[in-house]
């Protein structure tokens, strides 16, 4: 997958300008740089949910994708089981309790999300993106507000699940690069 000359500005600020890269399909790759250097722009353009203002995308068109925002985008009325249901129609709820619990989240994926901690909805998110089908999954700062133990434990689980598929993190952290085997693209 290919991006070519890719320049988006802002109200005059420029955010991303004449931007190449590749991104290897079937492994993880971690786009890192310092905050406000345009990680989330770049996401929100491979996804098709923002326009670059120039330049080409390639590759990552009639590919189904599947997010963790930076916000937790979940049903604050439904359980987490249901948060998950919703993209998952194939999935019973036995095997999504199963994986609820591999994340720590047992009984409590049957309480409304509105009632689950911020790293208990981080982890809701993460599983949702992770069981909804995709041939692309993209993170956009997904182990924020995770303690260090428990992002050690979620990074393991997200390495797992996604062996020899395409994922695209963004991050600001190299250890977190380092501990999911990550391919790096500076910006």
């Amino acid at each position: 997958m290919e991006i070519k000359n890719i320049t988006k500005t802002f109200d005059g600020k420029t955010v991303l300008k004449n931007l190449d890269m590749e991104i290897p399909e079937g492994r993880i790759t971690c786009i890192m740089a310092p905050s406000g250097a345009g990680k989330t722009t770049l996401l929100r353009i491979l996804m098709g949910l923002e326009d670059a203002d120039s330049g080409s995308v390639k590759g990552f068109s009639r590919k189904r994708f599947s997010a963790v925002f930076q916000e937790e985008r979940l049903c604050e009325q439904m359980s987490a089981e249901q948060n998950v249901l919703l993209v998952t129609p194939g999935l019973d709820v036995q095997t999504i309790g199963k994986e609820l619990e591999r994340l720590g989240l047992g009984a409590d994926g049957r309480q409304p999300v509105s009632e689950l901690s911020g790293g208990m909805r981080r982890r809701v998110s993460i599983l949702r993106a992770l069981l909804a089908p995709y041939d692309i999954l993209f993170l956009d700062e997904p182990f924020q507000g995770l303690d260090q133990e428990l992002k050690m434990q979620v990074m393991a689980y997200v390495r797992e699940k996604t062996a020899g598929k395409t994922v695209v993190v963004v991050t600001h952290d190299r250890q977190e690069a380092l501990a999911l085997g990550a391919g790096v693209i500076e910006l």
